[in-house]
């Protein structure tokens, strides 16, 4: 009876010990543990997007033409050089090209640190609808750049570098205004150059941007109105992390002599606590162990 009655106790006082281990190792884990909240900036770039309407047989049928080529958003690349449509009624429905180019390369990235859109196109031929044989436009080599980092200023920058040609006539381009082109009996063209913005925490470049009216011969037999943009980016910072305590910070617990090396071989930090805790259980039974010899002696 005697030995029962004291055994019992020492059972529950292993038993608190041994819960007391296990629950101190994560309590001590979680005590000062901070979660980052850090938001990723945005990116994108594209080579070349249309926006034009197309007119055919005097205005009686209205097709548009709305294409895109290496149009990206973060994180992401393209490095497509051509591009062709399809419109009914134009050249029997045969798929005709719309840009063909050397190099048509479309990147942008975006972390917690950096976002970036940029572009590059090298030896670029834009074509439209009821033009086949003359480009709307040939350029060397054109490119665009947004670079937005965290905590910085935004950077925008773009260029429209060798020769340039519009409608099959030789233009020179100047960023102090827009361009006009007119070609009797082909139509007109306004070229943008370089065109770029920023604010605090956003950057925008576009390379060149032609708003276009083309009907050749007079003919109304295609007739286009619209715009066509070349190499344009963007990009949006970053929000810097923000480190945001879980809980009140307490002390950090060193291990002392070789117990440093713990997590470099796979040790946890809570292993401390845990031999503490075992300790602890390997007292108390031994304790009680003792308890129980006397009582019976």
């Amino acid at each position: 009876m005697n030995s029962h009655f004291f055994r019992m106790p020492a059972r529950r006082l292993a038993a608190v010990a041994t819960v007391t281990a296990l629950t101190a190792a994560p309590a001590a884990l979680g005590a000062g543990a901070a979660h980052a909240t850090t938001g990723h900036g945005r990116a994108s770039a594209v080579v070349l997007r249309t926006g034009l309407d197309v007119s055919l047989l005097n205005k009686t049928v209205n097709v548009p033409l709305a294409v895109s080529l290496n149009d990206v958003k973060a994180p992401a690349s393209a490095e497509r050089t051509t591009l062709t449509a399809r419109l009914d009624g134009v050249d029997g429905g045969r798929p005709f090209t719309v840009l063909g180019a050397q190099v048509a390369s479309a990147r942008a990235t975006a972390n917690g640190r950096l976002a970036e859109g940029s572009v590059r196109l090298v030896h670029a031929r834009v074509h439209v609808p009821g033009l086949p044989l003359l480009s709307l436009i040939d350029v060397g080599t054109v490119t665009a750049k947004a670079t937005c980092a965290a905590g910085g200023k935004p950077v925008a920058s773009a260029n429209v570098l060798g020769a340039v040609t519009v409608l099959g006539k030789r233009v020179t381009l100047t960023a102090g205004g827009p361009t006009e082109v007119k070609v009797p009996g082909v139509g007109d063209v306004r070229l943008d150059l370089s065109q770029h913005r920023t604010t605090s925490h956003t950057a925008a470049a576009t390379a060149l941007r032609l708003k276009v009216s083309i009907n050749p011969l007079k003919l109304n037999v295609a007739d286009v109105e619209g715009t066509v943009t070349l190499a344009a980016a963007t990009c949006e910072a970053p929000v810097p992390g923000k480190h945001v305590p879980s809980q009140a910070p307490t002390p950090d617990v060193k291990p002392q002599g070789q117990q440093a090396d713990l997590a470099e071989t796979g040790g946890s930090s809570a292993t401390p606590y845990i031999a503490g805790g075992a300790l602890a259980l390997l007292l108390a039974g031994g304790g009680a162990v003792t308890v129980a010899r006397r009582r019976r002696g």
